[in-house]
């Protein structure tokens, strides 16, 4: 029955795919896809669809359970319009990512696409956006597909659940499971939409076989979860991951690596609420659960489960067993500039930082203090934290993909312009989106003003045409730009500064120290190698066999 079934699904695919796109009477376009009939708009010379459902709204009884599909709809739905972010914090304040406010529901599961008018086989652009897991829309301005799809790319943003409503584990929720897991809601939402993509992509002009994940800070950590996730191989071909960081992960049961369980972190919500069950927690307001997890502490993040996350990221690509694909990764130089609460406050003097870091780092402090030095004590600080979250990550990843014999691609993003140098955020945490999907124009209000001159003009181009020619062929290639060189035997990578510039051997020492500090706490297994470095380390472990 199972086989009839699948073959009933390819064959109604198949027929609906048999229409190409058409027009209605007003010249909107409309696709026939298997999901159903869409109508959209033009913009820019391009087929624009918005606020496209790809799943059952998780809303009521269905909080906290897998996304699923929808059932082919009736009659010819119009897809013109952004649909609702998904539930998450009101900002309390303002910053240089704060944009204007927007329509909030859990009923969010859309996505959006951006195709060429005569599109056929053209390659697929999925972005998943960043936030912490806690906030984040796929209506964001920065994030407009038009220039990306002007390259000959179908472009698909998405929306997925955030903070507590897609990340919740519980032990209840587990019960309810047939595999006695649970979390990771918004891994699996992201999961169905790529699902959605192969199954439907086709009808919009997209080649549902060269789909290219795609995301940045916790859209990055999006992407590695989706290379270690069973549940996601095949649904994608090429990955982008944009300042991510492969932290330590809880385990959906048992305390490890210093953290407390999913599962525990879950009732420690539900304390909160008078140790509410399941059950009352899904009759309160989705507005009230998301101020209430934010103000008690609440961590979204993905829980090893065994199955959807089936061990830690830091494992899971050492022994090769990740998604083997082409990938382009990298950061920025300026990381912390915008993110200054993820690291200490300088101490008294550079004879106390020194001091501490040696108390700390043990064998490791001289490698660490000429990398990191006392001499300028802030830029350090910054340095040491960007490096083990963004810096490390990033060299690791295309390290790992090489080794396993996939074209992989590093950057280094050290751009800046005068409105950021002035305020001090030379290359802050996600300056190189707009560049990236040349959005220049559509920033935050007070984001620092990207100031429209052939510098950045060009630069944008070029990295729009590295983007989209690594989506399209898995090489990063630009007209009229430098060739950008594979990581390979020559650790390559592209600097991207006032132009691009390749270049090999980024911040020497780097990759290696953190590499070691990471491998010491993974053997000891007692505590995290998150934010916690540099002058807020725990003493470090000795070395061990595995950890040279």
């Amino acid at each position: 029955m199972a086989n009839i079934r699948r073959l009933l699904i390819s064959l109604a695919a198949t027929l609906c795919l048999a229409a190409p796109s058409a027009a209605s009477a007003d010249g909107a376009p409309v696709v026939n896809a298997p999901a159903g009939q869409l109508t959209g708009i033009t913009e820019g010379g391009l087929q624009v669809f918005k606020g496209i459902r790809y799943a059952v709204p998780p809303v009521g009884s269905l909080r906290w359970q897998p996304p699923q599909p929808l059932p082919r709809w009736q009659g010819i739905k119009t897809a013109t319009a952004f649909g609702p972010e998904c539930v998450q914090p009101r900002s309390r304040g303002k910053s240089i990512y704060t944009g204007a406010p927007v329509p909030m529901s859990e009923d969010c599961l859309t996505l959006n696409i951006w195709a060429p008018a005569h599109a056929h086989n053209a390659p697929v652009f999925f972005w998943i956006y960043g936030g912490a897991l806690w906030g984040g829309a796929n209506r964001d301005p920065v994030y407009n597909g038009t220039r990306l799809a002007q390259q000959g790319l179908v472009v698909v943003t998405i929306n997925y659940r955030l903070g507590v409503l897609g990340w919740l584990a519980h032990p209840e929720l587990s019960a309810e499971s047939p595999l006695h897991i649970s979390g990771n809601y918004g891994l699996l939402d992201q999961i169905r939409a790529l699902d959605w993509v192969k199954r439907n992509i086709a009808a919009f002009g997209g080649d549902p076989s060269n789909v290219t994940i795609a995301g940045e800070s916790a859209g990055g950590l999006s992407v590695m979860y989706l290379m270690a996730s069973p549940e996601a191989r095949g649904l994608f071909a090429k990955a982008i991951a944009e300042s991510a960081y492969m932290i330590s992960t809880p385990a959906l049961r048992g305390r490890k690596f210093g953290q407390m369980s999913a599962e525990a972190e879950g009732v420690k919500f539900a304390s909160a609420f008078h140790g509410a069950n399941i059950a009352k927690l899904r009759t309160i307001s989705a507005d009230k659960l998301t101020a209430v997890a934010a103000a008690t502490g609440f961590p979204p993040f993905g829980a090893v489960d065994g199955h959807i996350l089936p061990g830690q990221l830091f494992d899971i690509f050492g022994k090769g067993e990740q998604a083997h694909v082409p990938i382009l990764a990298g950061f920025n130089s300026g990381e912390i500039r915008s993110l200054r609460m993820l690291a200490p406050p300088p101490p008294s003097s550079p004879k106390v930082y020194e001091k501490t870091i040696r108390a700390h780092y043990g064998d490791l402090a001289d490698a660490f203090l000429k990398l990191y030095p006392a001499t300028h004590m802030q830029e350090s600080i910054w340095a040491t934290t960007r490096d083990a979250l963004y810096g490390w990550t990033a060299e690791r990843l295309v390290r790992q993909q090489t080794a396993i014999g996939e074209p992989s691609y590093l950057y280094f993003f050290d751009h800046s312009y005068p409105a950021a140098d002035k305020a001090g955020l030379h290359a802050f945490h996600g300056s190189e989106l707009p560049y990236v999907f040349g959005t220049a124009d559509a920033t935050p209000p007070l984001w620092p003003k990207i100031p429209n001159t052939p510098v950045e003009q060009r630069l944008s181009d070029a990295m729009i045409a590295y983007w989209a020619s690594f989506a399209r062929t898995g090489r990063p290639e630009a007209a009229g730009a430098p060739d950008w060189p594979a990581y390979g035997k020559t650790a390559g990578y592209m600097d991207f500064a006032d132009s691009p510039q390749p270049s090999h051997h980024l911040l020497p020492g780097m990759y290696q120290l953190n590499e070691a500090v990471v491998c010491r706490r993974y053997a000891a297994s007692d505590v995290p190698w998150n934010w916690n470095v540099g002058l807020v380390s725990p003493p470090l472990p000795g070395k061990t066999a595995d950890c040279k």
